[in-house]
């Protein structure tokens, strides 16, 4: 499915209470490498792929400072492509995960740490401020079974300073974001959710309820729980459709607090994402997709 189509008609959400952005946005984890671990890609592509996103409505970026490979890194990219930056541009970046000397995240940072991580993407974006940072915990883990009390209290002790302007959590359960709220407003929680990999559909609820944006990591599968391609073939095929496309488009109809950031590195696949908000599935769809 190539359309016409930009991110704006993919629907808006207050982010924090006070950032309208379009709900399909851009996540630039595939910017420098495929993955963690693969080759690094050219950043002349990463970006073009940036300048388009923005120029197809994308309004919320998310990155990290160890999306890297190499010399070859999003928050250079993103600094590179787009400042100074548009005023209804929102980056997220999350904290939390320090890499070992492969450039792998490896372990997580102490509240004391913290700071510093904030500071580095302070100056590596070239922001006076963060629209938006998550503490990220518990590596690839399934999220739950650790305090974040004393991590989150120095990401808000910065907020305080003006460092930050929304927090949000990334990889937790439900107790673990009601630690966070009793210390400080949650903006976003970004855990792992897509069609077929929906165990987190409480927390979203949860969410919707309370106003806090909800931001799936791995919305394509990742490799992690992959989707199951067979079955949204069939639904693709009603639309004309991808099955990326078609799983984005089921995210954006799971709840009206989500925000898809679909990533990539490549200029086609960024058109195709973005066409996804063009997507309306049906109630056969849904409950196809379901099983």
């Amino acid at each position: 499915m190539t359309t016409n189509v930009t991110a704006d008609v993919s629907g808006h959400l207050l982010l924090g209470g006070d950032l309208r952005i379009n709900r399909l946005g851009f996540g630039a984890m595939r910017l420098a490498a495929n993955a963690l671990d693969g080759p690094a890609r050219d950043p002349r592509t990463g970006v073009a792929v940036l300048r388009r996103a923005v120029e197809l409505g994308v309004e919320h970026i998310d990155t990290a400072g160890f999306y890297g490979r190499g010399d070859v890194h999003a928050h250079e990219l993103i600094r590179e492509a787009l400042s100074p930056y548009p005023d209804h541009l929102v980056i997220a970046t999350k904290v939390g995960p320090l890499r070992d000397a492969s450039g792998m995240p490896a372990s997580e940072a102490t509240p004391e740490q913290l700071p510093g991580l904030v500071k580095e993407d302070l100056s590596r974006l070239r922001l006076d401020r963060l629209d938006l940072v998550y503490l990220r915990v518990g590596g690839l883990a399934p999220p739950g079974g650790a305090s974040i009390a004393d991590r989150f209290a120095a990401l808000a002790a910065l907020r305080e300073e003006g460092l930050i302007r929304h927090l949000g959590v990334s990889n937790v359960d439900a107790a673990q974001l009601a630690q966070a709220r009793s210390i400080a407003p949650v903006a976003a929680v970004q855990n792992h959710f897509h069609v077929h990999h929906d165990g987190d559909a409480d927390l979203l609820r949860q969410c919707a309820e309370l106003g806090i944006a909800y931001v799936p990591f791995f919305p394509l599968g990742g490799g992690r729980t992959p989707i199951d391609v067979a079955r949204v073939e069939r639904v693709a095929a009603r639309h004309g459709a991808t099955v990326a496309q078609t799983a984005l488009a089921w995210l954006l109809a799971a709840s009206p607090r989500l925000l898809a950031i679909p990533g990539t590195g490549s200029l086609d696949h960024l058109e195709e994402n973005v066409a996804a908000a063009g997507i309306r599935l049906t109630a056969r769809d849904l409950a196809e997709l379901a099983g």
